[in-house]
C-alpha cells in the first residue's frame, strides 16, 4: 500500500470517527431534549388533570393529544395486588384515551404506591389494531374528587403522550445526518486524496529523477522556493556530488593502479614463459613457475578487468545494432568447442535478431560460457527464445551449481561463491560485474537460476530488432 493511500484512509478514518462522535453527541442531546420536555409537558397535564377531578370528577377537559385515566382506590393502604384483582375503580378518561385501557404491571404499581409517581413506556392498541408508543406518567394523588363528597380519595392518576413525533424526528435526523455524513465522507476522500497527491508530488519527482541518476552520480534539478522539498533536493545534491567525488577517485585510483600493476605483471609473464621454454629446469624449479605463471596470468586477467571498468565508468558505451544471435552464438560454441571436453549446444531460430552491439554481447555470452565451463560442466546449452518484443538468452549448465545464499550477490564487483576455488580457477571476480554493466547499457537485464549440484541457468532480456535491409551493391 503506498504512502498516499496510507495517508487518505487515514484521514478518512479520522474523519469517520469525527462525524460518528458528533452524530452520536447530537443525537443523544437532542433524544434528551425532546423526551425532558415531554416529561415537561407531562407534568403540567398530570396538574391539569389533578383540578379537573377536583373540580369536573372527569377528564374530558383535557387536549385530544393527551391519553389519560384516573382510578379511585376506596381503601387506604391499597397493594399492587389489590389493584390488579379489581380493588381501583376507573372513575375518569380522556376523550383521546376512548374505549382504550391504560394498564400498569404489578412492578408499575408498587412503584407508584411507594414512591407516589414515576414515568413509564407502554404502548395503546387503537380500535383499527395500530400501535401508538406513549410515555406515560403515573402517579399517585391524595385529592377530592367531584361527585364524591367523602373528602380527599386515593386516586391512581394515569397521563400519556404519544412518542411517535418525537421518534420521527430522531429518525429524521438519523437519515439525513447519515446522508450528510456519507457525503461529506465521499466528498472529504477526495479532497484528501487530491492534497495529498499535490504534498507528494514534489517528493514523486525527486523520487523519480534520483531514479533516473545513472551508475554515475549526477545532480538533481533544483526546484524553486524554500519548502522542504527544496531542502531536501539541496541535500540529495549535496550527498550526490560527494559521492561524485568519491566516484572520480576510484576511478583514478582504478586507473593508475592498473597501468602501474600492468607493466610488471607483464614483465613477468614474458621471464616466466622464457624461462620455461628456454632453460633446463627440475621439476620443483618448473612447477613453481608454472605457479607463478598461474598466480601472474590471474593478476594480468584481473588488471585488463580493472582498467577497462576504469574506462567505462562502470557504464559501457556500446553502438547499438541489429545483431543476429545465432551467428554470435555459433562463433561461440567454434571457439570453446575446441578446447572444451564436453558438448556446447546452439538453440536459436535463425530469424532472430535483437538491438545490441555484436562486440559487447560476445563479450557477455563468452564470460558466461567461460564461467560455465570453470564450474566443471559437460554440457552447456545456449538457448533463444523469442517473446515477442523481448528476447531471451539462456546460458544453461550442468555444473556444480550454487547456493541460494550466493544468487543475490553475484554480479557484486569482487564477489566469489567459494574464494579458494575461484583463485585457482583464476576468477577475479569482476566478470559478471562487466556482465549486468554491459546488459544494461544495452536497455536490457540479466538475472541467474541456480541449485547444488543440478547446474545453474544465465538468463539475458534483450530488445529484439528487425533485420537489417540488403544494401544494394
Amino acid at each position: 500500500m503506498t504512502l498516499r493511500t496510507r495517508i487518505t484512509l487515514l484521514t478518512l478514518a479520522l474523519l469517520a470517527f469525527s462525524l460518528l462522535l458528533i452524530g452520536g453527541s447530537v443525537y443523544g442531546t437532542l433524544q434528551f431534549t425532546l423526551y425532558d420536555n415531554l416529561r415537561r409537558e407531562l407534568v403540567e397535564t398530570s396538574v391539569s388533570a389533578q383540578r379537573l377531578i377536583q373540580e369536573q370528577g372527569n377528564l374530558d377537559g383535557l387536549p385530544l393529544t393527551v391519553y389519560g385515566q384516573a382510578l379511585w382506590v376506596p381503601f387506604p393502604n391499597p397493594t399492587a395486588t389489590d389493584i390488579l384483582q379489581g380493588a381501583a375503580i376507573p372513575i375518569a378518561r380522556s376523550l383521546a384515551l376512548g374505549d382504550a385501557t391504560l394498564t400498569l404491571s404489578e412492578k408499575g404499581l408498587q412503584e407508584v404506591l411507594r414512591s407516589g409517581g414515576f414515568y413509564t413506556q407502554t404502548t395503546l392498541t387503537r380500535p383499527d389494531g395500530s400501535q401508538v408508543p406513549l410515555r406515560v406518567r403515573a402517579e399517585r394523588l391524595e385529592t377530592e374528587i367531584a361527585g364524591i363528597p367523602q373528602g380527599k380519595q386515593l386516586v391512581i392518576l394515569l397521563v400519556g403522550k404519544s412518542t411517535e413525533s418525537i421518534e420521527s424526528t430522531l429518525a429524521d435526523f438519523a437519515r439525513t445526518y447519515t446522508a450528510t455524513a456519507l457525503l461529506v465522507l465521499i466528498f472529504g476522500g477526495l479532497l484528501a486524496f487530491r492534497l495529498v497527491r499535490q504534498t507528494l508530488e514534489p517528493l514523486e519527482w525527486v523520487a523519480k529523477k534520483a531514479e533516473q541518476v545513472s551508475n554515475k552520480p549526477e545532480k538533481l534539478p533544483e526546484i524553486e522556493g524554500h519548502n522542504e522539498v527544496a531542502s531536501l533536493v539541496k541535500s540529495l545534491n549535496r550527498m550526490l556530488a560527494r559521492l561524485e567525488s568519491a566516484w572520480e577517485t576510484q576511478g583514478r585510483f582504478l586507473a593508475d593502479a592498473s597501468h602501474e600493476l600492468r607493466t610488471p605483471v607483464t614483465a613477468i609473464l614474458g621471464h616466466v614463459n622464457y624461462l620455461l621454454r628456454r632453460t633446463q629446469l627440475s621439476d620443483q624449479q618448473r612447477e613453481g613457475l608454472e605457479i607463478i605463471k598461474r598466480e601472474s596470468e590471474r593478476m594480468h586477467k584481473l588488471v585488463g578487468d580493472l582498467l577497462e571498468l576504469s574506462k567505462t565508468g562502470g557504464s559501457w558505451k556500446v553502438e547499438l545494432g541489429s545483431v543476429h544471435l545465432k551467428t554470435v552464438l555459433d562463433e561461440i560454441e567454434e571457439e570453446y568447442s575446441k578446447s572444451f571436453e564436453g558438448r556446447i549446444e546452439v538453440q536459436a531460430p535463425e530469424e532472430v535478431w535483437v538491438l545490441g552491439d555484436p562486440e559487447r554481447l560476445h563479450q557477455v555470452i563468452a564470460n558466461l560460457v567461460s564461467n560455465a565451463i570453470k564450474a566443471n560442466s559437460t554440457h552447456i546449452r545456449l538457448v533463444v527464445l523469442d517473446l515477442a518484443e523481448r528476447v531471451v538468452i539462456r546460458v544453461e549448465d550442468n555444473g556444480e551449481g550454487i547456493s541460494k545464499e550466493h544468487l543475490p550477490h553475484l554480479f557484486e564487483r569482487f564477489y566469489r561463491v567459494d574464494k579458494a576455488r575461484d583463485r585457482e580457477r583464476g576468477g577475479s571476480g569482476l566478470g559478471l560485474a562487466i556482465v549486468r554493466s554491459i546488459v544494461e547499457a544495452h536497455g536490457g537485464s540479466v538475472w541467474v537460476e541456480s541449485e547444488p549440484g543440478k547446474g545453474s541457468v544465465f538468463s539475458i532480456s534483450l530488445k529484439r530488432a528487425s533485420a537489417p535491409h540488403p544494401q544494394l551493391a
